[in-house]
């Protein structure tokens, strides 16, 4: 394919990702197909690396059902999605510079030898506390680390637009609610995940309205 066949392709499929609020309930995605968009999730681009979040998979009906009832966002998305996706944060007791968390992800998944890590840790401890007053609040850290969870569901639902899934990015919950629901299952580990963002994936039950954005023009200001 060339360069130009290639950026085409790409913008078609940025035009034709929209946020669906019905999904169409017959059709499903191939595990192979979602496996796929969970994989662009996991290599996602987040702050120093530290990769702060957990995707939770939510087939179970009877859980869909009760996050239906918190989740006034989500009221069409729930029952119809072929898969729905709550994306989780670590807080601060993972993403702080100091943690185990930090320093397992440092030395076993990013191999970074003890002696250089050692000399990262000054710089992540004065990141947090002067750059960004990051450690300003407990909430501050976690809402930095929300952060990076958009990269991954930007690049989760483009990925899915362009082999023709459709998504729907939800913040329409109540957070305290979801909180207590998910900390009764069990899956936010005890207090170092919180929810963030979730996500609904499948196929579009109806056509929608044609795209409408700015002009480039009103967004964009170069600098020369």
């Amino acid at each position: 394919m060339s360069h130009e066949n290639k950026k085409e392709e790409i913008l078609k499929a940025f035009s034709f990702r929209h946020a669906t609020k019905e999904f169409d309930p017959n059709k499903k995605i191939s595990d192979e197909d979602f496996q796929f968009i969970l994989e662009t999730g996991r290599l996602s681009p987040s702050s120093v690396g530290y990769e702060p979040w957990k995707f939770l998979v939510v087939q179970n009906m009877e859980l869909r059902e009760k996050l239906r009832e918190v989740s006034w966002g989500a009221q069409g998305q729930l029952p119809t999605a072929s898969h729905f996706l709550v994306i989780l944060a670590r807080t601060i007791k993972d993403t702080k510079y100091d943690s185990e968390y930090v320093r397992n992800q440092m030395l076993n998944v990013k191999k970074i030898p003890e002696e250089i890590f050692a000399q990262m840790l000054v710089r992540y401890k004065s990141f947090q506390e002067h750059d960004l007053h990051l450690l300003d609040s407990e909430r501050t850290m976690f809402d930095w680390a929300c952060k990076q969870t958009y990269l991954a569901l930007a690049n989760m639902m483009t990925a899915g637009a362009q082999i023709g899934i459709d998504s729907c990015p939800i913040e329409g919950f109540d957070f305290d609610k979801v909180q207590q629901i998910l900390a009764e299952e069990n899956l936010l580990e005890d207090g170092h995940l919180a929810v963030s963002v979730m996500a609904a994936f499948g196929y579009r039950a109806q056509e929608p309205r044609a795209k409408t954005r700015k002009n480039i023009e009103e967004i964009v200001q170069w600098i020369k």
